[in-house]
């Protein structure tokens, strides 16, 4: 009887393992048929085949497509549940951005500090970014907070000679503020200042910002654009959790 247990245990590992195998190959074949239609220079990180409807992921960076498994038709858009609302591509595309919070190089932002300072979140904003400007008077609303500024120069030829003006001042922070909240411009920066505006812009490449303001959480979590006060309240508080559960 014993023996037998064994037997049927070792069959169903190995069953398991063959129908792991197929549809690895399954999902290379997928990945050969739609490569074809994608034009040259262009990588498919990943093909996945997914739980609903026969469907499989193709991953090009954090962007998501699906296709069938003859590779005949390619769906863009977002796969929604239709019973319980749940957005599966939102859910897998919030995934594939996370980030490793404690891997920023914090170094190269500012750092403003307000109150205790225990809740703590990231943002890459451009001096030039009238919604960055917005969305710096809702975080000087908040308090118990540490922010780190990351200067993201995207938006105009003189974002970087702003940044590092601002990098360069005797207090940076004050001179952020007085140029995002007063439009007072910072004092032109000596030649000799280094500043981190090209590892800060090699970063947002990296991590696919595309837009200002872009907002880091600690576990991992991003909101690109401007959040009201009870929307980032409400984010801070969830990432705390997160980390909390994890």
């Amino acid at each position: 009887m014993k023996k037998t247990l064994q037997g049927l245990i070792v069959l169903a590992f190995a069953l398991a393992g063959s129908a792991f195998a197929a549809e690895s190959a399954q999902e290379a074949t997928v990945r050969k048929l739609i490569q074809s239609t994608f034009r040259e220079g262009v990588k498919i990180d990943t093909v996945t085949k997914t739980p609903y409807s026969g469907l499989f992921e193709v991953r090009i960076g954090s962007d998501i497509l699906y296709t069938d498994e003859k590779a005949q038709f390619l769906f863009t858009g977002e796969v929604i549940d239709a019973k319980n609302g749940t957005n599966y591509t939102k859910a897998r595309i919030d995934d594939l951005s996370k980030v490793k919070f404690s891997e920023l190089p914090l170094e190269s932002a500012l750092k403003m500090v307000k109150g205790d300072g225990k809740r703590v979140i990231a943002v890459f904003e451009d001096p030039n970014c009238g919604y960055c400007k917005q969305f710096r008077k809702t975080l000087n609303t908040l308090d118990n907070i540490t922010v780190y500024t990351f200067m993201y120069n995207i938006l105009s030829d003189d974002s970087k000679d702003k940044s590092k003006n601002i990098w360069c001042s005797a207090d940076r922070n004050k001179a952020w503020d007085d140029w995002m909240l007063r439009g007072k411009a910072a004092p032109e920066a000596p030649a000799n200042c280094n500043t981190p505006n090209d590892k800060v812009f090699a970063l947002g490449q990296k991590m696919r910002v595309t837009g200002t303001p872009s907002v880091i959480f600690t576990d991992g979590s991003r909101a690109p654009g401007m959040l009201d006060v009870k929307m980032l309240e409400s984010r801070i508080a969830a990432a705390a959790s997160n980390n909390k559960a994890n």
